[in-house]
């Protein structure tokens, strides 16, 4: 399986990777989840027990039913301790897929696809500040 990894830091202070990962061939729900978020950098190897891709469904199934979890909630629904949940809501919300509110977490918006379209919005409006910071230089360094 090859990959090729692109590291986007967004000027919102959000960290995201995409990582280029095959599809998968089966039309496996579970599969097709765990290379949206691999896809997205969001679960490391170092997961051995997938609490992170566990907390993401917990996430999604919040979003489908729009209630917002705190993070003892998460943690007992998943059998987690709290500590490990909050680490990686915290990786969640640094990357800009989970947002923070009184003491709950959602997703950052209500589906995966506007999540994409969100996500896209943020790295065009990144690359736009890029290439007019990269033009100012252009100029000042006389390229």
């Amino acid at each position: 399986m090859s990959r090729s990894c692109y590291y986007l830091v967004m000027i919102i202070d959000k960290k995201i990777t995409i990582i280029r990962i095959r599809k998968p061939v089966r039309p496996d729900i579970n599969e097709r989840l765990h290379w949206f978020g691999s896809s997205l950098g969001l679960f490391s190897m170092r997961d051995r027990d997938k609490s992170c891709f566990r907390l993401f469904i917990e996430l999604l199934k919040a979003a489908k039913l729009k209630v917002p979890m705190s993070s003892d909630d998460i943690a007992r629904h998943l059998g987690l301790s709290r500590g490990t949940v909050v680490h990686h809501l915290n990786k969640l919300i640094e990357s800009g897929i989970v947002v923070h509110h009184q003491n709950h977490y959602l997703l950052r918006v209500d589906s995966l696809k506007h999540l994409v379209n969100e996500l896209r919005r943020d790295f065009e409006r990144d690359l736009s500040d890029l290439e007019a910071m990269a033009e100012e230089i252009d100029k000042y360094m006389t390229l």
